[in-house]
């Protein structure tokens, strides 16, 4: 893939990241198992939401087209997001959310750590701020995988299942395309196929713990970097851009 402005659609790539987990794990409040748990993820997405603002404002800057954070997260189509494919799969059940957090968490706590010590101020700025944020993520997951995965038959299940579910989107996490490269060679981003060794060891730690099984990968599903998307995150931004694009012209 090539890019008009590379750093302004790695910016993309970033905030939509964090802007669809973040509305998916809303879908959570009211729902979730427990109380704790209901406020722990809204407090997951609350998080999420605001690495997005901080990332798409600035992507609305370096564009210089007079949009802002909001006109991008609300009035782009899903051919126009550049999250990746993990983020937008359905909820499921709590083990499937689980799932997905634990392995976008883990990797999204080691893009932040990296990315801290990018040339670009401002996003090591945001970077430092959302590691401290992310490290909480990664260890609320990696606690409720090994309280799956060792407890109950049932919730032993649950857990396989939901794992199961997500490892095809793994690969997608760490491809590098030409909006990669050009932003490492700026020494703005992160060359992620550096990060994969400590992702897995971080994973199979957790899953030792947890007496589960290390998967055997399947072939990477891709496309989520390029606007070639599921139709799952069609569904989503139907429901989180409805009221921002009935009412375009309001002011809240």
């Amino acid at each position: 893939m090539t890019a008009a402005n590379p750093l302004f659609d790695y910016l993309l790539r970033l905030g939509d990241d964090s802007l669809v987990l973040g509305q998916r794990l809303g879908e959570w409040c009211g729902h979730a198992p427990a109380l704790e748990v209901d406020l722990s993820l809204a407090n997951l997405g609350l998080d999420l939401i605001g690495q997005a603002t901080l990332f798409l404002e600035l992507a609305g800057q370096i564009e210089g087209a007079g949009r802002d954070g909001d006109r991008l997260a609300f009035h782009r189509d899903a051919l126009q997001f550049r999250n990746c494919l993990m983020v937008e799969q359905p909820n499921g059940d709590f083990a499937q959310t689980i799932a997905r957090q634990f392995l976008f968490s883990t990797w999204q706590h080691l893009m932040f750590e990296a990315l801290t010590q990018s040339s670009e101020p401002r996003i090591a700025e945001i970077a430092a701020k959302a590691v401290r944020e992310v490290t909480y993520h990664a260890d609320l997951a990696g606690e409720w995988v090994v309280r799956l995965g060792d407890g109950t038959e049932e919730s032993r299940q649950r857990m396989l299942d939901g794992l199961d579910w997500h490892w095809r989107f793994v690969g997608e996490l760490f491809a590098m395309d030409a909006v990669d490269e050009a932003m490492v060679a700026a020494g703005i981003g992160v060359d992620k196929a550096q990060l994969r060794a400590a992702f897995d060891a971080r994973i199979a730690a957790v899953l030792q713990e947890a007496t589960l099984p290390l998967p055997a990968y399947p072939r990477p599903a891709l496309g989520g970097r390029s606007g070639h998307h599921s139709e799952h995150l069609g569904h989503l931004l139907a429901v989180m851009q409805h009221i921002p694009r009935t009412y375009p012209d309001a002011r809240w």
